[in-house]
């Protein structure tokens, strides 16, 4: 048998789009040869749809996908994802499905089982678990029909769920398992991917054909990586990373394959550039966005977010502005205009001195006998979001947020200032993996000026200025935050690891206190695996630790 895997980049709520690209996906199968073609999680819908999934005519639509999609089944067997709706009224209203439609019709529906309900997912908000798992029966073969999760609980030291759904279809003897799935990027993820479905071979000897979704949609961003693993646990197959890709596998040279050499090579820098690169181009793309404006200071954050964004959409859709105050020192102004001249992108210098000053002279009666300092200081930044604002308004180009991860852990950023913008693009990005972008996007030649990344960082709002005035060393706090934020580590726990106590609690501190900052700012590209956003959920009024 020959089983095509169709790592596809849908769109959620784009019915018409996703049939069409789909119905051309099993064309150019059933063209190669394939007699089956599988397709991703809720790849009628997208994912994740969200609370969309409670409109009735979102669910109708889906089905009317489904149904165009069997009529297309014809000499060629399809399986894809899309929500069905629960005929029993106790529980919830819907499954999450994966569909085997041949012969021009529905042959069987398998329901997913385990639904995951923690970082970025909330599925049991929408859906209800399998309570019956049957095997598909095509042509030879018999197939263990699996949705994403239900392949998570095997080689857990600490398991989420108390069944596993391949344990329920092991008695029906199944030849292969078949799994589509939505299984989110992280830099470090797909490693972790392999592991999971090597454990799930190792437990059932039976090969593994596994298919991921690609692309973006909005936050979250899926790398494909989809993979073909035979009944050794070998890799046989893992298709590219952030690109559409139809392969076909036939089954008994899968099963023959002694090589298992199909495992790609990964580089934590080359994987979060290419993902910010796709999540900038299809937030972008899917909205109907073209042309983008940053503000550009002439640091490191600005520079990456500008070199990101002038390779997702083109140099000629991204503007620049620089905005200079009484502050800022000739060199960052000069290596701005020089990062701009080498991407090719239209820049305008925009000096914002006098409107400060018209500001702090209508403020002055209102603030007498209060001394200067972080009002005055969030004024310039606050001029700056207005200024980009202005540009975005009159022009239409989407303002990009450059605040990175530490910054935005630690509250360092003025809000409706600095942290305004649609799109937060290394806001999942700490400052010491900033520094190592740089030094990546360089790597075969100095696009961003070596100065960005070599002189001390500085916000320039006041003389003299720089961020470890306010700030413990980047390398230090990031290895704080990281234990905090991803780790879920304890004061304590921080602590025995060999960091300072006071630097403990200063950071833990200053990021418990400035959630309600990023509650108003910008979807940040997730690209780790706690990123801030819809991930990562905390009260804005609490006690703990601040």
């Amino acid at each position: 048998m020959n089983i095509a895997l169709a790592q596809i980049n849908v769109h959620v709520g784009n019915f018409d789009a996703n049939l069409q690209k789909m119905l051309d996906y099993t064309r150019r199968a059933k063209e190669q040869g394939a007699d089956i073609v599988v397709f991703p999680e809720l790849a009628t819908v997208g994912y994740p749809p969200r609370d969309f999934l409670e409109f009735d005519d979102f669910i109708e639509r889906a089905d009317q996908v489904v149904q165009q999609l069997a009529k297309a089944a014809d000499g060629i067997a399809i399986i894809v994802g899309s929500p069905t709706r629960n005929p029993v009224v106790e529980g919830k209203d819907l499954y999450n499905s994966a569909y085997f439609l041949a012969n021009g019709r529905v042959q069987q529906v398998q329901h997913k089982t385990l639904l995951p309900t923690y970082d970025i997912f909330d599925e049991y908000r929408y859906f209800e678990p399998a309570s019956e798992w049957k095997v598909v029966r095509y042509q030879d073969k018999t197939i263990a029909l699996l949705v994403c999760e239900d392949s998570w609980n095997v080689g857990n030291e600490n398991p989420l769920y108390k069944i596993n759904p391949t344990d329920r279809m092991l008695e029906q003897q199944p030849d292969l398992i078949i799994n589509v799935s939505a299984s989110p990027f992280a830099y470090d993820h797909a490693a972790e991917r392999v592991r999971v479905l090597q454990a799930n071979v190792e437990r059932y000897n039976i090969p593994l054909y596994y298919v991921n979704h690609v692309g973006a949609q909005t936050e979250v961003l899926f790398d494909g990586g989809s993979l073909v693993l035979n009944a050794h646990g070998q890799v046989v197959d893992e298709m590219p990373y952030f690109e559409e890709s139809l392969r076909i596998y036939n089954t008994e040279e899968v099963q023959e394959d002694s090589d298992g050499g199909g495992e790609r090579e990964r580089d934590k820098m080359t994987l979060i550039h290419d993902a910010l690169v796709i999540g900038i181009r299809q937030y972008f793309g899917k909205l109907g966005f073209k042309r983008a404006i940053l503000g550009l200071s002439g640091g490191i954050d600005s520079a990456l977010v500008a070199v990101l964004a002038a390779r997702a959409l083109g140099a000629d859709n991204l503007r620049c502005v620089l905005m200079p105050s009484q502050h800022s020192s000739d060199h960052s102004v000069n290596d701005a205009r020089q990062l701009a001249q080498n991407l090719g992108c239209q820049y305008d210098i925009v000096p914002i001195e006098s409107v400060y000053h018209s500001y702090t002279d209508l403020l002055q009666p209102h603030f007498f006998g209060q001394q200067e300092g972080l009002t005055e200081e969030n004024l310039q930044a606050r001029i700056r979001g207005m200024i980009l604002m202005a540009f975005s308004n009159k022009f239409g180009n989407i303002v990009l947020n450059t605040s990175n991860k530490s910054e935005m852990a630690v509250g360092y950023g003025t809000l409706y200032g600095d942290m305004c913008g649609g799109l937060s693009v290394i806001g999942d990005v700490y400052k010491t993996e900033c520094f190592e972008l740089a030094r990546f996007i360089n790597r075969d030649g100095e696009l961003i000026p070596d100065n960005i990344i070599t002189k001390p960082p500085s916000a320039e709002l006041k003389p003299d200025q720089l961020d470890s005035d306010s700030l413990p060393p980047y390398p230090e706090l990031d290895a704080v935050l990281y234990q905090y934020i991803e780790l879920h580590k304890s004061p304590q726990d921080i602590i025995e690891a060999g960091a300072d106590p006071a630097l403990v609690k200063k950071a833990l501190r200053l990021v418990n206190i400035n959630e309600f900052k990023r509650h108003q700012t910008a979807p940040v590209l997730r690209v780790s695996k706690k990123a801030f956003g819809m991930g990562r959920r905390f009260p804005i009024v609490a006690k703990y630790l601040s």
